[in-house]
């Protein structure tokens, strides 16, 4: 049975600890592949806009560039509006019936689960996994859902630290990839 990763998030931008959480559910779930679902908006930050979708899907790819287990899946960008995990799970169920999907949540948002939408329905649609946040517990999953904490790596970086560094003229090239640092930089983007 093949084990897919879904690992949804603003990603703006991407940076080291997202990969480092890719390296360690794939490590740890076995997963087949990962596919890193950037959000058209997310509902719960409706009141910033993220960097244009694109863009942000572009830094992705420059990110993953030498990862073949790793995809950039564009779905929630093309559906435009604010993204739902409920409806992204309902594709990939439709895509790969027979896979077992795992979805990658911070712990910080495990709590929350029952409040997401269609909570009950995303709970039979997939399985999760908790990314641990440095210095937080990990935290039992609220019913019905089901999932696994990761150990992985925790670092404690985030990507509206990187952009406030941005916009203070402060280096970013150890908190991300080499690649995205240079696309931002020669892009001009989080100014």
């Amino acid at each position: 049975m093949q084990r897919i990763g879904i690992y949804g998030g603003s990603f703006d931008p991407v940076h080291l600890g997202h990969l480092l959480v890719a390296q360690a559910a794939r490590e740890e779930l076995g997963l087949d592949r990962l596919c890193f679902v950037p959000a058209a908006q997310s509902p719960f930050k409706q009141a910033t806009a993220p960097l244009d979708g694109r863009v942000r899907a572009q830094l992705l790819r420059l990110a993953l560039a030498g990862k073949p287990w790793c995809e950039v899946d564009t779905q929630e960008l093309e559906r435009q509006g604010v993204s739902y995990t409920v409806d992204t799970v309902r594709a990939y169920r439709g895509r790969f019936p027979r896979a077992e999907l795992l979805y990658l949540v911070g712990t910080d948002n495990v709590p929350a689960l029952p409040k997401w939408r269609e909570a009950e329905a995303l709970a039979r649609l997939v399985k999760f996994a908790a990314i641990p946040r440095p210095g937080e517990p990990a935290v039992a999953f609220p019913s019905p859902f089901t999932g696994t904490t990761l150990c992985g790596w925790p670092l404690g970086v985030s990507s509206s630290d990187i952009r406030a560094r941005i916009k203070a003229g402060r280096p970013i090239g150890h908190l991300v990839p080499a690649p995205v640092a240079e696309a931002i930089r020669n892009n001009g983007l989080y100014l």
